[in-house]
């Protein structure tokens, strides 16, 4: 017996990492990964298709939807009293717009059936220009069209809100709704004494004396202030006489009627600026004496909004590339 651990007598080699497969592994080695590759590939192909129907059926979804404007479901050519909201704040960009507005109430105009337009207020105000916008059209249509409009408020009619209420033929209030505020505002604030206390200095540039006008972070002249508030009185006046002209005779002397105080729906009817405790129910079958309402309120629907943000995030994209060029406004 020879001893394995004689010098001189050679250790058997270790079996080969191969020696256990069968002849031409290599090959189906090969084709299996060739195979897994192409089963990846087509996948990722499978997946590359998705996403772009995916996005060809949203793109068509927007198109539909953005021109889609959401007829009522309720025959419009039948008897009824249509009903435009105007909800939350009045400015260019919410859907209390004059954009949105007038075109509503055009649409309610021109329907044979609408024997009558409800303006359904619940809104604390905002900008005089498209409230004006809003009332000068609300006059033209009345005389085009020789129909009633009235206005129903809700919780709050204030500000610029009253701007539009003011044209229309009788306002109708609850008991606790607010309304008034005939007043303009122009709000900011001032750190010049803030920045002096933290020693930061205010580098302001400009081309043109009063282009820095109401800049919180310079001191606020007094030809400045003087200029804006004549603009706040000139505002203030076309208020006033837009409501003169819509209550008229109505209107009870008052030495704070026009002071810019809001009260109770029972109080404004009392001031002669709402004519009568009711509801947009008791207005449509009572006074337009049409029981069935047909809402004709446009709002921006998800697609729009959808679109908006999607130009927006293109905006942004373009604003940063600029950003660092000092600013010309």
């Amino acid at each position: 017996m020879t001893d394995p651990l004689t010098p001189g007598t050679p250790e058997p080699a270790p079996p080969s990492a191969t020696s256990g497969l069968k002849p031409g592994w290599e090959r189906e080695t090969m084709e299996r990964l060739v195979f897994e590759t192409l089963k990846e590939q087509r996948a990722a192909r499978r997946w590359r298709n998705f996403t772009r129907l995916a996005w060809l059926v949203f793109f068509i979804f927007l198109i539909w939807a953005v021109g889609f404007r959401g007829a009522a479901g309720k025959d419009k050519s039948l008897p009824h009293t249509a009903v435009v909201e105007v909800k939350g704040e009045i400015s260019s960009d919410s859907d209390a717009s004059a954009e949105f507005i007038v075109a509503a109430m055009r649409a309610a105009f021109e329907d044979p059936g609408a024997q009558g337009i409800v303006l359904l207020i619940n809104s604390p105000g905002g900008s005089p220009v498209q409230a004006g916008i809003v009332n000068d059209e609300m006059k033209r249509l009345r005389a085009k069209y020789n129909k009633p409009v009235y206005a129903v408020v809700e919780e709050a009619c204030a500000s610029a809100a009253y701007y539009i209420a003011a044209g229309a033929d009788r306002i109708y209030v609850d008991k606790a709704s607010i309304v008034g505020s005939i007043g303009v505002l122009m709000d900011g604030f001032g750190f010049t004494g803030v920045m002096d206390k933290l020693g930061v200095e205010r580098r302001l540039m400009t081309a043109g004396e009063n282009k820095g006008f109401l800049d919180p972070f310079s001191p606020q002249t007094e030809r400045h202030r003087v200029h804006a508030q004549a603009m706040l009185d000139q505002i203030h006046r076309q208020f006033i006489d837009v409501v003169k002209a819509g209550r008229g005779k109505r209107l009870k002397d008052g030495p704070e009627l026009f002071t810019g105080l809001f009260w109770t729906g029972q109080q404004a009817v009392d001031l002669g600026l709402a004519d009568q405790m009711a509801n947009l129910d008791f207005v449509a079958r009572e006074v337009i004496k049409a029981e069935e309402l047909v809402d004709y309120t446009r709002r921006e629907n998800v697609a729009e909004r959808l679109a908006k943000r999607f130009g927006a995030s293109i905006g942004e994209g373009a604003m940063r590339a600029v950003r660092a060029i000092p600013a010309l406004r």
